[in-house]
């Protein structure tokens, strides 16, 4: 339960990244900072989907954590 909340807010801040790096970009026209905002972004969505897309036995290394902690 607790993993659902973080990978969540990671969703939400991955979201937050994205939309300040566009505000950022549109009011200074600066490319830098708004890149790595979105290059953050796209790393913590990428560690999401580790966390959550199943392997070839179907199973996703959330539910293991899940399967191990209750155990």
């Amino acid at each position: 339960m607790t993993t659902d909340i973080v990978l969540s807010i990671v969703m939400l801040a991955a979201l937050a990244l994205l939309a300040g790096a566009f505000v950022l970009w549109r009011r200074t026209g600066e490319v830098r900072n708004p890149a790595l905002m979105v290059l953050l972004a796209l790393i913590a969505v990428v560690n999401v989907l580790i966390w959550t897309v199943p392997t070839s036995d179907g199973t996703s290394p959330l539910e293991g954590l899940e399967q191990g902690g209750a155990g």
